[in-house]
C-alpha cells in the first residue's frame, strides 16, 4: 500500500478531507474521538498544540495522522526504546513509512534511515531526546523536510513530575531552531502545576491547549486495607482474572522477586521485572508479556512507560504509589482497548510510614520535599476517601464528574464512617504519654492494656492511657493510627524505626475543639459485596469461536515476530465475532481494519469465521 499516491494538499479543507481519508483507510476508523479531530485540525493548519489525554485515549493518532497528511517527515521524540519499536512495528503493519533511530541499530541501518529522513522518504521517525540534542542529528534535521515535531510523554520535562528526565529540558531547542515547524506535546498525567511547567519549558504558552477528560470509565478502581497482601492478591486474580494478562506493582526489588515466585508457585505465568535484573532478562520478560496470553508481570515502577499492550485486564498495587500522578499512569496501563478492567490496590499503615520516611530522608531541598508531601497527602486522601473514588481522582486533575461513577468500590459498597473523636484523643494522648518514641504495635499494646515485660519495664503500665482502649480491637486501632498518619496528625521518624510523634495539626483534636469522623474498615473475613463478584473482563458468548480467532491471530503474529495485538486488538476480534463478516467489503467495515490490514489479513480471518459458521450450523442439524 502506498500512502504517497495522493499529491500533498495545500489548503486546509483538502488537508482535513485527506486526514479523514487516512483515518479510515489507514487506521480503520470512521470518526475521530473527542478532541482528536480538533488537535489534528490545529496541526495540519501549522499550529502548535499541548495535549492531555488519558492513556488509551488516542494521543498517538493526534500526531500520526497529521504527519502522514502534511508534506515532510514527522519527528517523534519518545523516551524509551521499547515505545519506539512498538509504535513503529504497529505503523509498519498499517503500511505507514515509519522508522526509529536508536542504539539497537547497526551503523549501516542507521545510515539508511538517516538518508531516508533527508530525502523525505518517511512519514514518521522516532528518536530519543538524547539523540535529538546531538549536533549530527540537528544537522540532519536542518537538511530534511519536516512536517511536525511530536514530544511524547511530555510530563518528563517537569522537575516536579514523577518521571523527570533531564534530556527533556533541552527540547526548547525546537522552538529556537525550527520555529516554522508545528510542535505537539502530549501527556496522560499532569496536574495544573505540571501543565504550566510543560508549556513554559517547551515554549508552548501560545499553543492550543487540548485537555480531554481524564476519566477511564472502563476501569474499576478499588483500594482495600492491607491484611495479608499475598492472600488478597491471589484471591483477586483467582476470582476475577484467572487467565488474564496483568501487572502487579511492588515498591522494592526483593518484593517483586518474592511475589513473582509466589504467583508462579500457584500456577500463574508470573515474571519479575526491575532495574536490578540483567538487561537481557528484562527484555525477554517484557517480550513474553507483549506476545503471550495470560502473562503477569510483577514489577517496580521501572516497568510500564511505553508499553502499548491494549489487553492488560488488571493492574494491582501491593504498595502505595508516591503520588496520584504515578497511580493514575500505572493504573492507566489497564484496559487501553476500552474493555472492562480493574485497578486494584491494598495499602496499610506501614506503607504510609515507609513513604513518609523515604521522603524525609531524600536529598531534595525543602521546596521539593514540600511539593512531594502535598502529592503524598493527595494520594493518601484518595485512599481514605468515603465518597466516589473516581470523582476524587478526577478532581485532582481539575476534571469534574457530575455524578458518582457507580464503578468504584466506594460506589459499589459505600464505606461506613464513625465518630472517632474519643478514640483519636486516646491514641494521640498515648503517643504523648509514652514519650513519642514508639511504633504502632507498642502503642496499641499500651492502649489495650497488654501485660508484658516491655511495657512494665518502661513504666507505661502506670500512664493514664494504659488499658483505656480495650473497647477497640487491635485491627480497629491499626485503622485509627493509619488514618491519623495519613491525615498528617502523626508523623513517623526519618530513621526508619517507625516511632510516631505528634504534629501541630493534632493540637485542636487533643483540645477537643474538632470532631473527627473516621472510615470504618470492613471486617477482613467479610467479602465485599459487588467487588470480587463483578468480573471485569470481556464477555464472550461463543468461547470456541473466540479461541479460533485468537489462535489465527497468534499464528500470524508468530510468523512475523510481532505481538498479537499488532495484528488486531481484542476489541476488533470481538466485533468480527459479533458481526460475522462474509466478504472483504464487510470485513473492511470493522473498526481497526484499515486497507493494509484488510489486504494482509482479511481473507485469513474470513476463512476462520466461515469455518465457525459451518461448525455452528452442524451443531444444530
Amino acid at each position: 500500500m502506498t500512502l504517497t499516491a495522493t499529491p500533498p494538499a495545500t489548503d486546509f479543507q483538502s488537508l482535513k478531507t485527506r486526514a479523514l481519508d487516512v483515518l479510515h483507510q489507514v487506521f480503520g476508523f470512521d470518526d475521530f474521538r473527542p478532541l482528536q479531530g480538533e488537535v489534528v485540525d490545529a496541526l495540519i493548519s501549522g499550529n502548535d498544540a499541548l495535549v492531555l489525554m488519558p492513556t488509551g485515549g488516542g494521543k498517538s493518532l493526534c500526531y500520526q495522522v497529521p504527519a502522514i497528511v502534511r508534506p515532510g517527515v514527522g519527528l517523534v521524540i519518545s523516551p524509551l526504546i521499547a515505545l519506539m519499536q512498538d509504535q513503529v512495528t504497529a505503523l509498519n503493519q498499517l503500511g505507514v513509512r515509519a522508522a526509529f533511530l536508536n542504539s539497537t541499530l547497526w551503523p549501516e541501518e542507521a545510515r539508511d534511515i538517516e538518508n531516508a529522513l533527508v530525502r523525505g522518504e518517511l512519514d514518521l521517525l522516532y528518536c530519543a531526546p538524547e539523540r535529538l540534542l546531538q549536533p549530527r542529528m540537528q544537522q540532519l534535521l536542518h537538511q530534511a523536510p519536516l512536517s511536525l515535531f511530536a514530544i511524547d510523554e511530555a510530563h518528563c520535562v517537569s522537575q516536579w513530575g514523577h518521571d523527570f528526565r533531564e534530556d527533556y529540558l533541552g527540547l526548547d531547542i525546537l522552538e529556537r531552531e525550527f520555529s516554522q515547524v508545528p510542535r505537539i506535546a502530549l501527556t496522560a498525567t499532569a496536574d495544573e502545576r505540571t501543565r504550566k511547567e510543560i508549556a513554559e519549558r517547551l515554549h508552548l504558552q501560545s499553543a492550543g491547549h487540548f485537555v480531554s477528560s481524564f476519566d477511564r470509565p472502563n476501569i474499576q478502581y478499588r483500594i482495600a486495607q492491607k491484611d495479608n497482601a499475598n492472600k488478597q492478591l491471589l484471591a483477586f486474580i483467582k476470582e476475577e482474572h484467572q487467565s488474564d494478562c496483568g501487572i502487579v506493582y511492588c515498591l522494592s526489588r526483593n518484593k517483586v522477586e518474592a511475589t513473582a515466585k509466589m504467583l508462579s508457585g500457584k500456577g500463574y505465568m508470573a515474571l519479575p521485572y526491575h532495574a536490578g535484573l540483567p538487561a537481557d532478562i528484562r527484555a525477554a520478560h517484557q517480550e513474553r508479556f507483549l506476545r503471550e496470553d495470560g502473562v503477569i508481570i510483577v514489577a517496580t515502577i521501572a516497568f510500564g512507560m511505553g508499553i502499548d499492550k491494549p489487553d492488560v485486564r488488571f493492574v494491582a498495587h501491593l504498595d502505595l504509589p508516591k503520588s496520584i500522578e504515578a497511580y493514575y499512569q500505572e493504573t492507566g496501563r489497564a484496559g487501553r482497548d476500552g474493555a472492562p478492567s480493574n485497578a486494584w490496590m491494598v495499602y496499610g499503615l506501614q506503607d504510609v510510614i515507609k513513604l513518609r520516611q523515604m521522603l524525609e530522608a531524600s536529598p531534595g531541598n525543602d521546596h521539593f520535599k514540600r511539593v512531594e508531601r502535598q502529592k503524598l497527602d493527595a494520594m493518601l486522601g484518595l485512599c481514605e476517601v468515603t465518597s466516589c473514588r473516581r470523582q476524587s481522582l478526577l478532581r485532582y486533575f481539575g476534571d469534574e464528574l457530575e455524578q458518582p461513577c457507580g464503578n468504584c468500590d466506594t460506589c459499589i459498597e459505600p464505606p461506613q464512617t464513625w465518630d472517632g473523636t474519643v478514640a483519636v484523643q486516646k491514641a494521640l494522648s498515648c503517643v504523648f504519654r509514652t514519650g513519642q518514641r514508639y511504633g504502632v504495635t507498642y502503642l496499641i499494646d499500651v492502649l489495650r492494656g497488654a501485660d508484658n515485660e516491655r511495657i512494665r519495664s518502661q513504666g507505661h503500665d502506670k500512664v493514664s492511657t494504659f488499658g483505656i482502649g480495650q473497647d477497640l480491637s487491635t485491627q480497629q486501632w491499626k485503622s485509627v493510627f493509619r488514618q491519623l498518619v495519613a491525615g498528617g496528625y502523626l508523623q513517623a521518624d526519618a530513621e526508619g524505626y517507625g516511632a510516631l510523634s505528634l504534629t501541630e495539626t493534632c493540637r485542636p483534636l487533643l483540645k477537643g475543639e474538632d470532631t473527627v469522623w473516621l472510615r470504618r474498615d470492613p471486617e477482613t473475613k467479610r467479602k465485599p459485596k459487588g467487588s470480587a463478584s463483578v468480573k471485569r473482563t470481556l464477555v464472550i458468548e461463543d468461547q470456541p469461536a473466540w479461541d479460533s480467532l485468537r489462535a489465527r491471530r497468534k499464528a500470524l503474529a508468530d510468523e512475523q515476530g510481532v505481538p498479537p495485538y499488532v495484528i488486531f486488538h481484542d476489541t476488533t476480534l470481538l466485533e468480527m465475532l459479533e458481526r460475522r463478516p462474509k466478504t472483504l467489503e464487510e470485513m473492511g467495515e470493522i473498526n481497526g481494519v484499515g486497507a493494509a490490514k484488510l489486504d494482509r489479513y482479511g481473507q485469513a480471518f474470513l476463512e476462520v469465521i466461515a469455518t465457525i459458521d459451518v461448525e455452528n450450523a452442524s451443531a444444530f442439524e
